[in-house]
C-alpha cells in the first residue's frame, strides 16, 4: 500500500489517529438505514438521545446529507465525511451515490465508511471508484463456533442464512472484502466488539488473521449489553487493555473510540452533536 497514503490518512482522520481524535471533526450522514445481516447485540433505533452505533435521529436523503455536508464544513474544520449506518453503509445502495456526490464536490475531504463486510467483496470496485479512502470493518470472530453466537442471521444474494452457516458465509466475505479492498489502496481498520465470556480469548486470532489480509489498524470496543446478549456483562478497563495489548502487538490499536451515533458530527467526544428529528425541509 502507499505509505504516503496511509500516513495523509492517519494524520487527519480522528477515528485513526488518537493524537486528532479531539482537536478535528467528521460527519457521519445516516443514509443506510437497511441491514443484511442481524447481530446478536445490536437494535437499530431512531431517537434522540441514545449515543450508541445504530443510533440516529432520523434517515436523510442523498440530497439532503450532501447539503448537511455543505453547511457543517463552513461552521466548523471537518476532515472526514462518513456513512455509518444506522444500518449497513453497503447495504443501501444510497451510500455509493453519496460518495459519488462528494468526491466531485469535496475532493479534500477524507471518504470513509463502516461495513459488517458481507458485501465487500461484491462492492469493493465501486468504492475505490468513488475514492473511499478508509473502511472499517466489523469483524468479532473468524471461529464458526463463537461466530454463530455472536450473530443470529444474513441475508445474501435474496438468501437468508442462519446460525453457523450464515456467520460462514459472512466470515468468507469479510476476509476476502479486506484483502480485496485493501489491495485498491483503501486503509483499513477493523473493529472487533469484546465481549467477555465469549469472544475475548479469540481477539488476538481475529488480529493475526486481518493483518494477513492487509488491515493497517485494530480497534477494540466494549460490548453494550442489549438484545440477546443483554446478560452479557460489559467489559471492564482492565480488560478492555488487557486484549487492546495483546493486539498491539500484531496491529496498531486505536484506544480513543467514543462509540459514535450513525448522525454524529463536531469533534468527536469533545464538541459532538448530532442531528435533530425535524425534517431536512430547513436547510
Amino acid at each position: 500500500m502507499n505509505e504516503s497514503k496511509f500516513a495523509h490518512i492517519t494524520k487527519a482522520h480522528p477515528c485513526f489517529n488518537e493524537k486528532m481524535h479531539d482537536k478535528v471533526g467528521r460527519i457521519h450522514v445516516p443514509i443506510a438505514p437497511k441491514c443484511n445481516i442481524q447481530c446478536n447485540f445490536c437494535t437499530r433505533e431512531l431517537n434522540k438521545c441514545e449515543k450508541r452505533p445504530g443510533v440516529a435521529s432520523r434517515v436523510m436523503s442523498v440530497e439532503d446529507a450532501v447539503e448537511h455536508v455543505r453547511k457543517v464544513t463552513k461552521e466548523m474544520l471537518i476532515s472526514v465525511v462518513g456513512v455509518a449506518g444506522p444500518g449497513d453503509a453497503l447495504a443501501n445502495e444510497n451510500t455509493i451515490e453519496f460518495f459519488r456526490r462528494v468526491d466531485k464536490e469535496f475532493p479534500d475531504l477524507i471518504k470513509c465508511m463502516s461495513t459488517n463486510g458481507l458485501l465487500l467483496p461484491d462492492k469493493a470496485d465501486e468504492l475505490a471508484e468513488v475514492n473511499v479512502n478508509t473502511i472499517t470493518v466489523t469483524v468479532n470472530a473468524i471461529d464458526p463456533e463463537i461466530g454463530k453466537k455472536i450473530y443470529s442471521n444474513i441475508v445474501y444474494n435474496g438468501k437468508l442464512y442462519e446460525g453457523e452457516e450464515a456467520f460462514k458465509v459472512l466470515s468468507k466475505n469479510q476476509l476476502e472484502g479486506i484483502e480485496k479492498i485493501a489491495k485498491k489502496g483503501v486503509v483499513v481498520k477493523v473493529n472487533s466488539v469484546l465481549i467477555p465470556g465469549l469472544n475475548d480469548k479469540h481477539i488476538v486470532d481475529i488480529a493475526k488473521e486481518v493483518k494477513k489480509r492487509g488491515a493497517s489498524l485494530m480497534n477494540i470496543i466494549p460490548l453494550i449489553p442489549m438484545y440477546k446478549l443483554k446478560d452479557y456483562p460489559k467489559p471492564n478497563c482492565a480488560q478492555l487493555s488487557e486484549v487492546r495489548d495483546a493486539v498491539e502487538e500484531i496491529l496498531p490499536v486505536f484506544r480513543a473510540c467514543t462509540q459514535c451515533r450513525a448522525d454524529a458530527y463536531g469533534v468527536p467526544g469533545k464538541d459532538d452533536k448530532h442531528l435533530d428529528m425535524t425534517p431536512a425541509s430547513h436547510y
